[in-house]
């Protein structure tokens, strides 16, 4: 039914497809949040379901460090800056761990939402020591990736950075900014930046609209590297 709507029409309210498809509305519900989540339909409360599916997946391989900004203009498509909140506040326990800090140290912390075809695809949320990124700096020269104003300025020189990558249940203020269901599944990159002396310069969240991304890794066979 989605494969043959046009994008931007509106489907049928659940119980009408509920009792159409010969399934429960629960069932059905469950497979509306796995369509959204791929970016085939959007779902506005009060106001009906909407056949997407986005003209454009990001995609890149895993083994090269590059911003989500990069990765578009080289695919020739066109991403934006939402919204976008800094703070100066004290770490996390989990905060100062990764980023080798005390408690009463300060950080400055980005949170920011990446558009791409007219809606919320992507949250972004950075946190860095205050004597790595002012929020002076943010305010004078931030795009929308900390990656590519680092790397701009061309200090801290950085090395690689270790990613751990999961599934996860949206969280109630994940969900709000991407427009989505609480609840619904994300992929969440965790990630430490280091420079080239070993220090952690950035720690970070990404979540990402499965619909909107796709990764991929490429893997050499064991007999290769020996």
């Amino acid at each position: 039914m989605i494969a043959a709507s046009k994008p931007g029409e509106r489907l049928p309210s659940e119980p009408d497809l509920a009792q159409q498809l010969g399934v429960s509305r629960a069932t059905l519900r469950e497979a509306m949040r796995t369509f959204e989540t791929q970016g085939l339909i959007r779902r506005r409360q009060g106001v009906g379901t909407f056949v997407l599916r986005p003209a454009h997946v990001l995609e890149g391989g895993l083994e090269v460090l590059e911003s989500i900004e990069t990765v578009a203009h080289r695919m020739g498509l066109t991403v934006s800056l939402g919204a976008l909140k800094v703070d100066r506040r004290r770490p996390s326990p989990q905060e100062a761990e990764a980023l080798c800090l005390e408690l009463e140290c300060w950080v400055i912390s980005l949170s920011r939402v990446i558009q791409a075809e007219d809606r919320p695809v992507a949250v972004l949320i950075d946190c860095l020591p205050e004597d790595i990124l002012t929020q002076e700096e943010i305010l004078d020269h931030f795009n929308g990736s900390v990656l590519d104003l680092l790397l701009q300025r061309g200090s801290p020189s950085l090395a690689n950075s270790l990613c751990e990558i999961a599934a996860e249940d949206a969280r109630p203020e994940i969900a709000r900014a991407l427009n989505i269901q609480r609840g619904d599944a994300l992929l969440r990159f965790t990630s430490r930046l280091f420079s080239v002396d070993g220090h952690v310069v950035d720690y970070s969240y990404s979540y990402f609209l499965p619909g909107y991304f796709r990764f991929h890794v490429v893997r050499e066979l064991a007999s290769v590297r020996t």
